[in-house]
């Protein structure tokens, strides 16, 4: 275990070969719990689907959740340089760590401990949402909604220029959003500031609807409610006004 926790940087015994097999059971494990789970999804889908749970920024995402930076075996160049928060070491840290359960505790093992990482996922989002990202997501609800397309703009880079940091400003005019994010590339950045700008569009646009029934005419409000307003009762005849 304590290999699948070491960087080359920080000895010649290190963790890319764990890595490799990691990987190989990985996409294994994923590929199984596609096929059973979404019987009617074809193989294209599943491909999509199964490529984006494996890719580097959901590994890095989950390997966050396990703090795993806090037990990484870096050089000290590396350490200095940020390494510890690195998608891709990060990434490749739970590779291996998967890849050292398989020789160690074996196959069922190492599908268990994967399977919990994934199945919550799983339960929780959309199989038709799964394989698109946070601007794709954002640019079809903007869309569906006949919103202009979110402006992106680089506002800051933060660190050295080997692991940089870029901090991106996502706005959406019409609705008054700007929001940002960070991340290791513009793209990165850009995919982190539209997932808050979705989140927020989301609720700024349910919220709509409520808001425009509060601020009805206090006759409009009473028409719904079924109750008549001076302006809809009849005019009194002549023979009753002369009463």
């Amino acid at each position: 275990m304590q290999q699948a926790l070491t960087h080359r940087s920080h000895s010649s015994v290190h963790n890319e070969r764990l890595e490799f097999l990691g990987d190989s059971i990985l996409n294994c494990v994923v590929a199984s719990i596609l096929y059973d789970r979404y019987l009617e999804i074809d193989e294209g889908d599943l491909s999509r689907l199964r490529a984006n749970l494996v890719k580097q920024q959901s590994l890095f995402e989950i390997a966050q959740k396990l703090e795993l930076s806090q037990f990484l075996r870096l050089g000290e160049g590396e350490l200095k340089s940020g390494g510890f928060r690195r998608p891709s070491i990060l990434a490749d840290t739970l590779e291996a760590l998967l890849g050292a359960i398989y020789l160690d505790s074996g196959f069922n093992a190492a599908r268990d401990v994967i399977r919990s990482f994934y199945i919550p996922i799983l339960d929780s989002v959309d199989p038709q949402t799964l394989g698109k990202d946070a601007k794709t997501l954002l640019q079809e609800f903007l869309q569906s909604k006949k919103i202009s397309l979110p402006q992106y703009n680089v506002i800051a880079t933060h660190g050295a220029a080997h692991s940089q940091e870029f901090e991106i400003e996502c706005l959406v005019p019409k609705l008054g959003i700007q929001v940002f994010g960070r991340g290791g590339s513009r793209r990165a950045g850009e995919q982190a500031a539209a997932k808050l700008a979705l989140e927020v569009a989301e609720e700024a646009l349910k919220k709509a609807p409520a808001a425009a029934r509060k601020s009805k005419p206090r006759a409009a409000q009473l028409k719904l409610a079924g109750i008549a307003t001076v302006q809809d009762q009849p005019a009194p005849s002549a023979k009753a006004a002369n009463k």
